[in-house]
């Protein structure tokens, strides 16, 4: 009987996620963030505070994460063509590295500037820091709210959600600077609010960069272990061993799953080959499954370079 090789599912990868519902939300929150960047830099120029021009960049950081977020959702959603048999889905993680090292760099500015105020505190205006940090978190709580109800199973969405996260903690920090300096007059409160918000950009830097390059280096989906996989499958009637068994992301919420399965002489291969893509589905969440099934004792053992040899020369199941 022979055996069964490529099997390709032709439906949508996106699992149901609507995303021109995803674009709009986008759009709506980078309206916001933009609108209050502008005045936020302004205001921080003529008060000379460090904190808000702080929050301002990471609010640039916020607007650019959203702005390749749209970029690369619509790169994301065309199909496969010539050599990019894939399309062009893994923008949304090339999107998420840029937006993360954006972040580290400007973690390294903050951080530096920081520490010079600390040591030299120059005048600052508590009062005009308290009420654009204010205004600040209103405008984050929007931008928050919007982005949630976005599918968050993107690591490109869900990077732009925690940039806004993020930023909202650092105005709630600004604000209570602004409110040390106007009751104790006590500046470097503003220094200390700008390394707060350092700290807090290099943590979503941090995930950001983790999440991608585990995509990018094609490691296994978080939360999936390979492990656990292959025992599934080896656990399914009929099935005899499992080979070259590859477990990886093409982009955030489309895992892949590749394998060389052996099934008793018995068995109907392309019987047990669904079974086993129920099986992934259903309990793992993997429909995208290239799964190549023979009988044992029709192929000798993998080589060393992984390739199947066959006993009978020019005979190929």
């Amino acid at each position: 009987m022979a055996g069964d090789h490529a099997h390709d599912h032709a439906h949508d990868h996106a699992h149901g996620i609507d995303r021109d519902a995803d674009r709009r939300l986008l759009v709506g929150a980078l309206a916001l963030i933009v609108a209050f960047l502008v005045g936020e830099v302004v205001v921080g120029l003529v008060v000379g505070s460090l904190a808000l021009l702080a929050d301002a960049g990471h609010m640039l950081t916020d607007a650019g994460a959203i702005g390749l977020a749209l970029v690369a959702v619509r790169l994301a959603a065309r199909p496969a063509a010539g050599a990019y048999t894939y399309g062009l889905k893994r923008a949304e993680i090339l999107s998420a590295q840029v937006n993360g090292l954006t972040l580290a760099v400007l973690v390294v500015v903050f951080v530096v500037e920081g520490v010079r105020r600390l040591v030299h505190p120059p005048d600052v205006s508590g009062g005009a820091m308290a009420v654009v940090a204010a205004v600040g978190i209103l405008v984050n709580l929007a931008a928050a709210a919007l982005l949630a109800r976005a599918d968050r199973r993107s690591l490109n969405v869900s990077g732009a959600y925690w940039h806004v996260v993020t930023d909202l903690f650092a105005f709630i920090a600004t604000l209570v600077a602004g409110l040390v300096i106007i009751w104790t007059g006590w500046t470097q409160a503003d220094a200390v609010a700008a390394l707060i918000v350092a700290a807090l950009m290099a943590a979503a830097a941090y995930r950001l960069l983790r999440d991608s390059s585990r995509v990018f280096l094609e490691a296994a989906p978080r939360g999936l272990d390979p492990g656990l996989v292959e025992t599934a499958i080896r656990g399914v009637v009929g099935v005899a061993d499992v080979h070259e068994l590859h477990v990886w992301e093409v982009t955030s919420g489309f895992p892949a799953l590749s394998a060389h399965v052996l099934v008793d002489t018995a068995a109907d291969c392309h019987e047990r080959r669904e079974t086993i893509e129920r099986l992934l589905d259903e309990r793992f969440g993997i429909e995208h499954t290239t799964l190549q099934v023979d009988h044992r004792g029709d192929v000798l053992p993998t080589s060393a370079l992984g390739r199947r040899i066959h006993p009978h020369p020019g005979h190929q199941r």
